[in-house]
C-alpha cells in the first residue's frame, strides 16, 4: 500500500489512538474513509447542481487556500454570495443566483467540504486550467 505523509496536531493524535490504538492504525482507517466519503459525496452532488451553478462555485474558489477550520456550509455560502455581490460570478456564468444559494443551503458539512474542495482542486491541479473548465464540470 503507497505511504502517505500527513499533518495532524496532537488533539487529533490523541484522537486517533483513542480509538485505533495507534496512530496508523488510525490513519489507515481514516484517510481511505475520507477519500472515499468525498467522492461518493461529489457523485451524489454531481445531480443537484447545473453546470452554470457548478462553474459558479469553481471560480468562486479561484485563489483560495482552504483551511480545515473553514470548510464548513456557512464558510461555503459566505463565499459563493462574497464571489456574487462582488464579483458577479454568477452573471458571467448564467446562474441564478436564488436557485443556487437554495440548493447550497440545503447541504450537510460534509457535502459543502466536498464541494469545496472539489471546486478548489481545479485551481490547483495540474491537469486544469481555466480553459478546460467545461471539461472538469462534465467530468464532475
Amino acid at each position: 500500500m503507497p505511504q502517505v505523509a500527513a499533518r495532524i496536531n496532537s488533539e487529533q493524535e490523541r484522537w486517533l489512538k483513542d480509538y485505533f490504538r495507534t496512530k496508523s492504525a488510525g490513519a489507515e482507517f481514516i484517510l481511505p474513509w475520507a477519500v472515499d466519503t468525498f467522492f461518493r459525496s461529489i457523485n451524489n452532488l454531481k445531480h443537484v447542481f447545473t453546470p452554470a451553478e457548478l462553474k459558479t462555485i469553481v471560480e468562486a474558489h479561484k485563489d483560495t487556500k482552504l483551511q480545515p477550520d473553514h470548510t464548513k456550509l456557512s464558510y461555503l455560502l459566505l463565499k459563493i454570495a462574497d464571489a456574487c455581490e462582488v464579483g458577479g460570478v454568477h452573471l458571467r456564468n448564467g446562474a441564478n443566483k436564488a436557485a443556487m444559494e437554495s440548493k447550497l443551503k440545503s447541504l450537510d458539512d460534509t457535502q459543502a467540504t466536498a464541494l469545496m474542495v472539489w471546486a478548489s482542486a481545479f485551481w490547483v491541479s495540474r491537469n486544469h486550467t481555466s480553459a478546460n473548465l467545461e471539461e472538469y464540470i462534465k467530468t464532475y
